[in-house]
């Protein structure tokens, strides 16, 4: 979009836009959106301040970082729908590393769903899983081996299970894939989730397979939440988006870990 471009369009469109900028860069500044839009520092002030009442921004010196509140603020469904044909790319890219026969975990979360639904004509496969939905869309699979659903507490409104049974359970496999997704990447900061109880499971999951597949879409790439999984350089493989933050890419593929980029 060029600077002209942006000088004619609506407050909403403009503000969709400015969230855009924020969940590819993770920060914006006034003074760049004021130029960008072609309109003065108070109305582009006026506009983070709206979002941030929105929970969509969090304001600082001179712009905004993104808290991306919205996101985990919306239902399994909404999520699903949220960056859907990135996320499909992202799923069909995994499924191509899977193997007739393999064993794989499945973890939580809208893209490992995704790469669920792409592995239908994948034979003898061995599932491994703590996702509900996973296992639901398992029935439509008629070539699987195995289906393993981890027991423990459930997260109802996420439709994930943790807690230390599911752990002692995880103990007694060993496997060939993992396919993960988390809410942040950083090569700082590691493989991060907003939910806490998922982070020792996961942890564990990665310990347990030979190759780490973490699927992450270019929103996830270059944030830090809550709880940390792992560091970066114990994920074997991140595949993401070709719009994902440059910078944070080539600072991860530094730390030894192969990134394909769809």
């Amino acid at each position: 979009m060029t600077e002209h471009d942006t000088r004619e369009i609506d407050i909403d469109e403009r503000r969709k836009r400015i969230l855009e900028l924020l969940q590819s860069e993770g920060k914006v500044k006034v003074a760049d959106l004021s130029k960008l839009f072609g309109i003065s520092d108070v109305t582009i002030r006026g506009d983070l301040d709206v979002l941030e009442e929105q929970g969509a921004l969090q304001r600082v010196h001179g712009g905004a970082i993104s808290t991306y509140k919205n996101y985990y603020n919306m239902t399994f469904h909404d999520r699903s729908a949220t960056n859907g044909e990135e996320k499909r790319k992202i799923a069909a890219e995994a499924a191509g590393m899977i193997s007739d026969g393999d064993t794989v975990i499945i973890g939580s979360g809208t893209t490992p769903l995704n790469v669920m639904q792409e592995l239908k004509n994948h034979k003898n496969l061995i599932i491994i899983t703590n996702s509900l939905p996973v296992v639901h869309e398992a029935r439509f699979h008629r070539n699987l081996n195995v289906v393993i659903m981890l027991g423990g507490n459930i997260n109802l409104e996420y439709q994930f299970i943790t807690g230390d049974d599911a752990i002692t359970q995880l103990n007694r496999y060993k496997a060939d894939k993992l396919i993960l997704s988390s809410d942040g990447v950083s090569s700082e900061f590691g493989v991060t989730t907003y939910h806490h109880l998922e982070a020792e499971l996961y942890r564990r999951m990665i310990a347990v397979v030979d190759k780490s597949i973490l699927v992450a879409d270019y929103t996830k790439i270059g944030r830090a939440n809550f709880a940390r999984i792992e560091a970066i350089d114990k994920i074997d493989c991140l595949i993401s988006n070709h719009n994902a933050n440059k910078g944070e890419i080539e600072a991860i593929k530094e730390k030894g870990v192969e990134v394909r980029l769809v």
